[in-house]
């Protein structure tokens, strides 16, 4: 398997088998904590090779750079199926997570694994807004 796509964004959609994303962000800007962030979406892009048939699990842990739980993990069991006339399985995974809560500043993930093993990781940074920030707008404010 090969994930092909690793993303922490503002919406994704799947139409017809393609991965459509919207706002990509990997830093989350706040005055204050905690911080709540609205709604947001992982989306995963990943292909599977006709030998990879099967059941298979999907876990997603979002953690702070201590390792505590941002919010509880994820399980999807998922099935491999390649089709007869293909060589690979493309299969879009999204999960849309409202009202995410930010206890601490610094670094946070988004990791993913299959069936036990870590397979990618998504980095986000929760950063303190300064009036500069406030000011250019960059950022993502949660």
């Amino acid at each position: 398997m090969d994930i092909q796509v690793a993303a922490l964004c503002d919406a994704a959609t799947d139409y017809k088998g393609k991965l459509n994303l919207l706002g990509t962000f990997n830093s989350v800007y706040t005055t204050e904590l905690p911080a709540n962030y609205p709604q947001c979406s992982i989306a995963l892009r990943v292909v599977f090779k006709r030998i990879e048939e099967g059941s298979h699990k999907l876990r997603i842990n979002f953690v702070d750079e201590d390792g505590k739980f941002v919010m509880p993990s994820i399980e999807l069991p998922f099935e491999v199926k390649v089709p007869n006339n293909d060589s690979y399985l493309y299969r879009n995974f999204i999960l849309n997570i409202q009202r995410l809560k930010f206890e601490n500043f610094g670094q946070h993930a988004v990791d993913i694994a299959i069936d036990g093993r870590q397979e990618a990781s998504i980095p986000l940074e929760v950063k303190r807004l300064t009036e500069q920030k406030k000011e250019t707008g960059n950022g993502e404010n949660a």
